[in-house]
């Protein structure tokens, strides 16, 4: 098993399956979930995950044109050399295959599902006992299948009480399969102002955008020349209390599994700079909406996605100012 070393951071009826009506019905939902600022979008939801599947992350999706899916939608426009309008207008939409029909997919809940469900504590000398850090419920799960937020979970399947579900339920998730294959990384960049990270295909322009959180204290986030100097997939977590001050009731080092819900989530992406990385979360919803103790958080399938793309030698480039997402040496 590896082992990530201590870093800088930190009542409805009962639905049983869904009918053709059902999944009318989801899809009815799915084009009314638009943010007042974005009421002309038909579908945000389709947009969301096409984006998605495009490798231009619009974040958690959440049924709202804002200003993570408006970035995404400035990043491929400029890759397909598409008029830059950050709006999801219909140049864009044919490029991209908005397709409100399949925007939704249904979802079979499977025993080995049900097997990833288990108790989740938040001490940390409680989860050092544990063999995996696992998720507490099939809700959370199914967001993260998904790639969505709880909340549109839940519109997208009325009448489905999400805390009784079960093996053999089948409910209606954003369609985030089939996703492109993105090109090898011939760099990253990590922008501070936006809480961006940008690969950058052999042109240097950028061919897939993610959402990151980044270290709260300004002071510890890293500069200089870096790299990736590996990846690990289902990392275990070295806690280390000198690192957490505001944990009081740890002593000493303690080895967390690995899990989806593991503080670094189900991949780790190691920078040459001592002690940072890449990597994933235990809370999807909270990427770029709150600081880590240093390291770069995604959300699992991103950084899942992003570890596809590098390896040892990938440069590494940190920006204080916006980048361009043109191409850029």
């Amino acid at each position: 098993m590896n082992r990530v070393p201590a870093m800088l951071h930190r009542t409805n009826s009962r639905v049983r399956g869904v009918t053709a009506a059902a999944v009318v019905a989801s899809i009815a939902v799915a084009l009314c979930c638009v943010a007042p600022a974005a009421a002309q979008v038909k579908n945000p939801v389709a947009w969301q995950a096409a984006l998605d599947r495009a490798g231009f992350s619009p974040g958690v999706i959440d049924g709202a044109i804002g200003e993570k899916t408006r970035l995404a939608l400035r990043a491929y426009q400029t890759y397909h050399g598409l008029p830059v309008t950050g709006l999801p207008d219909r140049a864009t939409a044919r490029s991209l295959g908005v397709d409100d029909v399949s925007a939704l997919v249904r979802y079979r809940i499977t025993p080995d599902d049900v097997a990833q469900i288990g108790r989740l504590p938040t001490d940390w000398n409680e989860k050092a006992k544990l063999r995996a850090l696992p998720y507490p419920s099939l809700r959370e799960l199914l967001a993260e299948r998904g790639h969505c937020s709880q909340p549109l979970l839940a519109r997208l399947n009325p009448g489905v009480a999400l805390s009784e579900i079960r093996a053999g339920d089948t409910l209606m998730i954003p369609r985030v399969g089939d996703a492109r294959k993105l090109p090898a990384a011939s760099r990253i960049d990590i922008e501070f102002d936006r809480r961006l990270i940008l690969v950058r295909d052999g042109s240097g322009k950028v061919a897939a955008l993610f959402h990151c959180s980044i270290a709260q204290d300004a002071s510890k986030r890293p500069s200089g020349p870096c790299s990736v100097v590996g990846v690990t997939h289902d990392p275990e977590y070295l806690f280390d209390p000198a690192y957490w001050p505001e944990v009081t009731n740890v002593t000493r080092r303690l080895r967390i599994p690995p899990g989806p819900r593991s503080p670094v989530g189900v991949c780790w992406i190691g920078l040459s700079i001592d002690g940072y990385g890449i990597h994933g979360t235990p809370r999807p919803e909270q990427i770029g909406k709150t600081g880590s103790h240093g390291c770069f958080r995604l959300t699992n399938w991103d950084v899942a996605r992003l570890s596809q793309v590098v390896g040892a030698g990938t440069d590494v480039r940190f920006l204080s100012q916006p980048a361009r997402f043109a191409a850029a040496r």
